[in-house]
Order: C-alpha cells, then sequence, then structure tokens
C-alpha cells in the first residue's frame, strides 16, 4: 500500500489549487447553457399570472403565426408525464412531485402551463409572451404569520419540559421568525436535451447527476438505462438544484416530440417561483435555567410554509435535541400550506433557521442570567448525545469557544448595552454556536493505473464548485504517490460508478472510503500483475511481499527508491490498465448508529453601529470550526468565508416579499433582492481545530459547506442588541427596526 494505515501523506491537510481551475478560468470549463447540438431549438416556458384558481383557455393561435416557432407544447400535446414515487433515499428523490402541466388547477403564481419551441431564443421568448391564458382566479393565500395545520408533529423529547419550564427560576419565551429566500446563484438553472429516438442525453445544473436519472426515468416512463445525465460543471446550486424541477421534464418532453436537441434556459423571475426556496418559519422557543446557569428545560415550537400539494419541512429542530445538555426537552413541528412553489433545501436546510432561534434565545437567557453567554454555553456541554445515548464520534465544541473568544478578544467585551465604543462608533460583539450533521452517503468508485503512467479516477457524483474534483485527486494521490499532475478525475455523468448527491456536506466523507478501497483494488491488481509478469524482478513473489510507494513497485523490505515504476511493470505485462472499485455503504439513513456525528463551530461578531446616520455595518467576524480533519484548506477556507458572507446576507438583506393579491414575489430580480456584496464583507478570520473524525471514514473528514453558515445571523442579532439594546428575533434586521427605540 502506499502508506501506513495510521499516516497521512502530505497531500493530505494541505492547500492545494484546484486541479479545474485552469479550465474555468481560461473558459475551457463547458456549463450546462454553454453546450449546443446541431438542429437545436431552443424552450422558453409560458407561466401563470394568478396564484390560485383554474385555467379555463389556452388560446396559441397567435404564438403559432410567429415565423420560426416549432411547437407550443401543454397539457393536450406535450405527452404524458408522470409522478415520481416519493423516495428518502436520495436515489429518486424530487421535492416538486406534481409533473408539468398535470392538471389545469392553478396552485402558484408562475407555474408552468405551456412552452414555446422555437429556432431562436428571441422567437421562443416572444412566442411565450403571445400565449393567452384565461383563468377562473381565487384569492391566493400567501400570508406570513403562519398557523398550525392540525395537531404538531413530536419531535425529540425528554423528561416534561412542561413543568420543568413552569417551576424554573430563570425563564425565557420568545418566537422568531426567518423569511423566505431564494437561492440566486449566478448560473441560472438549464435543461438541453438530446433524444436519438431511444435514449435521453440530459445535460444538467444538477447537484445530483444519478439521482436526477432515477427521477427523470419515472418521469418520462423510460429504464434508467436510456437515460445519461451530464453536469461537468456547476455555476453553484446552494441546495436550489439538488432535486430536479419541473422544466426539466418539459425540455426532455419537447426533445422527445419534436426529435429535435432542445435547450431551455430559466430566467431570474423564475427562479422564484419555479425552482424552491428557503421557506418562511416562524419559531417559538423556551428555554428556562438555575440562577447558577444550568438549563433546566429546552422547548423548541416550529412551523414552517409548504406549498398546497407538497409536505415540504424545514427542520428547525435538528440540532436542538444534542447541542446543549438539558434533561427536560420537547420539539414540535408543523406545515402551514401557502400557494407558493414547494420550498427546497438552502444551504444548512433546518439547522441554519433553527440555531438562529435557538441561539438567540441563548444570548437572552444570558442576559437574564448575568452570566457571560460564552460561559453559558460552556457550562451546558453534554457529556454524550442526550437524544440518543450516543457517544461523540468526535465533539470539540468547548475548544471552539475558548479558541474564538481568544482570537476575538472576548475577555475586554463590557456586557452593558452600549458600552463599548470605537470613536463615534457604538460596538456591539455577539456569540453563536453552529453545528451540522456528518454522514456518508452511499458511494461507488471506480480507479484505473494506466499503462501511460497517469491514474483515472471516475464517480458518479458531482463538483457543485466546492473543490471535490481536487479532493479526489488528493486522495488518490495519497493512495499511491503520483503527483496532481498525473491524476485525471472524472465527475458529472450519471454512466459513471453511482455517486452521491452534492448536499448534505457529505461528498468528501462519503468519497473517502469508496476511493481508498478502489485504489486499493487497484494496487493489488497491479502487484498480482507484478508478480507474475515475466523479465521482472518480482516474478514469483507473493503479492503480499509486495508494496507501491510513490508510483513504484516494490519488496516491502526493499528501499521505495529501488522500485520499478508501475507503467513499466504495465508495459512488461501488456497490460493496459489495473483496474480497482471501490464501494462504501452510507450512514445517513442507519437505524442503529454507534455514535453520534456532527461538526461544531462558533462564531465571533463584531458590529459597528452609528446611531446618528443610521449605519450598521459588520465589521469582523472570527470562526473557529471542528470540522475533523480538512482535506484541502483552501477550498475548506473559501467554503466557510462565502458561507459567514451568506450569514450577513440571511441576517442583514435577504428576503422575498409576495404580492397578497396576485401571489408573486415582487423582488423577484437581482436589483431588489438584495444579497451582500463585497463591500459588504467584513475582515473575516477562520481557524480550523484539528481533530479527524475516524469514525466517519480514514481520514477523518467531515463537510464544512453548510455548517459555516449556521448561527452567524444569531451571533450578528446578539451583535446588534449589545450595540442598540434591540433585541431582532424577526430577520432581516432593518434600520428601521433599530429607530424605534
Amino acid at each position: 500500500m502506499a502508506q501506513e494505515a495510521n499516516t497521512v501523506p502530505a497531500i493530505i491537510g494541505t492547500a492545494v489549487p484546484r486541479v479545474d481551475g485552469p479550465l474555468k478560468v481560461s473558459g475551457g470549463a463547458k456549463y450546462t447553457s454553454d453546450f449546443y447540438f446541431p438542429g437545436m431549438v431552443y424552450a422558453v416556458p409560458a407561466s401563470c399570472t394568478i396564484a390560485k384558481g383554474k385555467i379555463t383557455k389556452i388560446d396559441t393561435s397567435e404564438a403559432e403565426k410567429i415565423p420560426g416557432v416549432v411547437a407550443i407544447l401543454h397539457r393536450e400535446n406535450i405527452g404524458k408525464l408522470y409522478r415520481a414515487a416519493p423516495d428518502m433515499t436520495f436515489s429518486a428523490y424530487v421535492d416538486e412531485h406534481r409533473p408539468p402541466f398535470d392538471d389545469d388547477v392553478v396552485y402558484y403564481s408562475g407555474q408552468y402551463v405551456a412552452l414555446a419551441v422555437a429556432e431562436t431564443f428571441e422567437i421562443a421568448q416572444a412566442a411565450a409572451a403571445a400565449i393567452r391564458v384565461s383563468y377562473e382566479p381565487e384569492e391566493p393565500n400567501v400570508a406570513e404569520h403562519l398557523e398550525l395545520e392540525g395537531n404538531p408533529t413530536p419531535g425529540s423529547t425528554r423528561g416534561d419540559a412542561e413543568k420543568a419550564f413552569a417551576s424554573a427560576p430563570v425563564k425565557v419565551d420568545e418566537t422568531y421568525v426567518t423569511p423566505v429566500e431564494t437561492h440566486n446563484p449566478i448560473e441560472l438553472h438549464a435543461s438541453v436535451t438530446v433524444w436519438d429516438g431511444s435514449k435521453f442525453t440530459l445535460y444538467e445544473t444538477t447537484q445530483g447527476v444519478v439521482n436526477h436519472r432515477a427521477v427523470m426515468a419515472q418521469v418520462l416512463g423510460v429504464p434508467k438505462e436510456n437515460i445519461q445525465v451530464i453536469s461537468r460543471f456547476l455555476g453553484s446550486g446552494f441546495g436550489g438544484k439538488l432535486f430536479p424541477w419541473a422544466h426539466s421534464a418539459l425540455a426532455a418532453a419537447a426533445a422527445r416530440k419534436l426529435n429535435r436537441p432542445v435547450k431551455l434556459v430559466l430566467n431570474r423571475r423564475s427562479m422564484f417561483t419555479n425552482v424552491g426556496h428557503r421557506p418562511l418559519t416562524q419559531q417559538r422557543v423556551r428555554l428556562s435555567a438555575t440562577t447558577d446557569g444550568k438549563l433546566v428545560s429546552l422547548q423548541h415550537d416550529y412551523i414552517n410554509h409548504t406549498s398546497i400539494l407538497d409536505s415540504y419541512e424545514e427542520d428547525c429542530g435538528e440540532a436542538t435535541p444534542y447541542l446543549y445538555s438539558v434533561p427536560n426537552l420537547s420539539i414540535t413541528s408543523g406545515l402551514a400550506r401557502r400557494n407558493v412553489g414547494t420550498p427546497t433545501a438552502m444551504r444548512g436546510p433546518g439547522a441554519v433557521p433553527g440555531l438562529f432561534a435557538t441561539e438567540s434565545a441563548i444570548d437572552e437567557l444570558a442576559i437574564k442570567l448575568n452570566l457571560d453567554p460564552v460561559e453559558l454555553r460552556l457550562r451546558n456541554e453534554p457529556e454524550k448525545d442526550e437524544s440518543n445515548g450516543l457517544p461523540f464520534s468526535s465533539r470539540h465544541f468547548q475548544e471552539c469557544l475558548k479558541v474564538g473568544a481568544e482570537k476575538f478578544g472576548w475577555s475586554k467585551r463590557t456586557p452593558a448595552v452600549g458600552s463599548m465604543r470605537q470613536g463615534d462608533l457604538i460596538l456591539g460583539w455577539g456569540v453563536a454556536a453552529c453545528s451540522w450533521v456528518a454522514d456518508r452517503f452511499p458511494c461507488e468508485v471506480r480507479v484505473e493505473l494506466k499503462v501511460d503512467g497517469s491514474v483515472r479516477v471516475s464517480c458518479g457524483t458531482q463538483d457543485i464548485g466546492t473543490g471535490t474534483y481536487t479532493i479526489l485527486a488528493q486522495i488518490v494521490s495519497a493512495k499511491t504517490g503520483l503527483p496532481l499532475d498525473r491524476i485525471e478525475v472524472v465527475l458529472g455523468d450519471s454512466s459513471l460508478p453511482a455517486g452521491p448527491i452534492s448536499g448534505g456536506s457529505m461528498v468528501t466523507a462519503s468519497v473517502i472510503p469508496a476511493v481508498s478501497a478502489a485504489c486499493d483494488q487497484a494496487i493489488a491488481t497491479l502487484l498480482y500483475t507484478a508478480s507474475k509478469t515475466s523479465g521482472t524482478p518480482f516474478l514469483g513473489k507473493a503479492v503480499e511481499e509486495l508494496a507501491m510507494t510513490n508510483g513504484k513497485v516494490h519488496e516491502k523490505d526493499g528501499a521505495p527508491e529501488s522500485g520499478v515504476p508501475y507503467h513499466t511493470l504495465l508495459k512488461q505485462g501488456n497490460v493496459g490498465e489495473a483496474v480497482g472499485q471501490g464501494k462504501s455503504e452510507g450512514t445517513f439513513l442507519d437505524t442503529k448508529p454507534t455514535h453520534s456525528m456532527h461538526s461544531y463551530g462558533a462564531h465571533f461578531v463584531e458590529v459597528a453601529w452609528d446611531p446618528d446616520i443610521a449605519k450598521l455595518r459588520i465589521s469582523r467576524v472570527v470562526t473557529v470550526i471542528d470540522a475533523g480533519r480538512i482535506i484541502n484548506q483552501r477550498p475548506a477556507r473559501n467554503q466557510v468565508e462565502g458561507a459567514i458572507v451568506m450569514g450577513i446576507g440571511m441576517a442583514l438583506f435577504e428576503e422575498t416579499h409576495y404580492d397578497v393579491q396576485t401571489g408573486h414575489p415582487v423582488n423577484s430580480n437581482l436589483a431588489d433582492y438584495c444579497m451582500t456584496v463585497h463591500a459588504d464583507t467584513p475582515n473575516i478570520d477562520v481557524t480550523f481545530l484539528d481533530y479527524p473524525d475516524l469514525v466517519l471514514n480514514e481520514y477523518g473528514a467531515r463537510g464544512v459547506g453548510e455548517i459555516g453558515l449556521a448561527g452567524v445571523a444569531a451571533g450578528i442579532a446578539s451583535a446588534v442588541y449589545h450595540a442598540s439594546g434591540v433585541r431582532i428575533r424577526k430577520l432581516p434586521i432593518l434600520i428601521e427596526d433599530l429607530l424605534k427605540v
């Protein structure tokens, strides 16, 4: 083997430049909408202009007269599209189960009603605008206040939280609200479909090529082997591209009907209606404690809005049961149906809005106790996961708090509101915990040691901009000793060995065991070949006597430098490649786990508030993350820094507003939907603790994509209170809120 099991090669844990970087900066990386095929036509959906009611007539006559229009497709002529069967294994998962054009009922504004297909995009756009749709409209419900439908769904529970809260000496009972947030990656959702009469090839903006293939096979009513999904590069997804949406089915159905390649690219307006969003949440948190700061009870009851047809639950209570030690706990959830498109995962689904509520409540409790908020968290450290009694696979949350406090200078904080100044500015300091689940999805990988001296590693996962290409190259390099420039990584194709979706910050942890196993098998095949090849110094040797180091085969008790390059041995044996197939099982849906596996961290935030000119700015953030061993420091740091910037957007800017009369988002564009820009970015200091989680995989790596966002908004809200005396419980924080004092 390339190294002993307990030795980590230098390539692991360093800051390695992305192997796909040159392609991206040179323009050589092809994204979905870059693909073109001879005879390709362009499709533009026509969308409902009401949010509730019934379609009574679709008049396509004027649209069909436009020169260059190929077809106007709708419910009567597009062909049968099926529902994808419900699935919770992420092997054929979809959030919006209703196929396009399924009936004449309007469930949300923007819902697709027809599809214009033309020789050019401009003609298709004009044709879509010329389609006339008549409705029987009804008043939509897009109300922001959420009332629970039916009885709450019970979640994790222990002790008697209601009784304990009633008798506790110190209490917090508050409601926290997070708004609808919309994914706005620069790359719009797009589908390019080629149909050859029996097989679909779908070029997709997807975070899961294998899952996408399985869903589309069901929707189109064809065998999975008749569909290939390709997504070599993605212009970010943040969860919005995890699962297939209706436009993909429309493009495929149009290609099949017209027997021509079809390109369909959504516009920015449709990004706000048709491809998911983070739902509105309303969370009541009741906390109680003893006078010395020991938690007595925690009740977390939350509701999120969902669509009329789909029951999407934002798991706000995901981190609540295990983050702190509390003997009495109760979590309930519920849904409120609205005339909106189906919500979906957005970076850190569940835990991100959930931690805004619970960490804000922890800060409010610390104030009531007259106790430092860092100290309150330290006093309530659990010895095990109290929700299931399992030991933590690796937990260093206390060290995150202590290291972060030291780096931030927390000891200089004075607790009184408005007591810290820097010239004319009032400084506010806040802290919040962050956590995210650590699990694995099933994964398969193929590794080929090739006769030309290169290595090819392939997996049906995808790189969504997080550095997966480079991670796989690093692992192969670690196992074989070969430099990165001799390793080819092939991803983003459902015809490759089945890989995981790029969600839940689980790809790195998932691919490590499979890549490792594939490398071991390929090396074992190589060593066997060497022992059977005439003319080599290894003929007749037992495989167990041989090893591979730095790309050379040698006897285990000999010097690696004296070995023979592996490709020389393949040439001598007239063997084109030594192949290894690796497979690992997932832990995500394990019904009998042995450990509680999560990542942890702490955010320390400084805001600068100038009440004279009503200006609020985040001036610096110090974050410490316990995410196991970091495989590549560079993209890992980029991920956390980007997540913090996104957290600033969550805290200060982002909110999708629905018109109560039309049900349509009124700020469905990049001018009116405010997000963090470079000018809003503070000084960010990110530290990773280095504690490998060897329960999860052999290198001890966990994901970092989502944990950096969790808790940021709560830390900012607490800092704002410290500066201004205004406690914000409904995001985003508005200047108007701070002027009410």
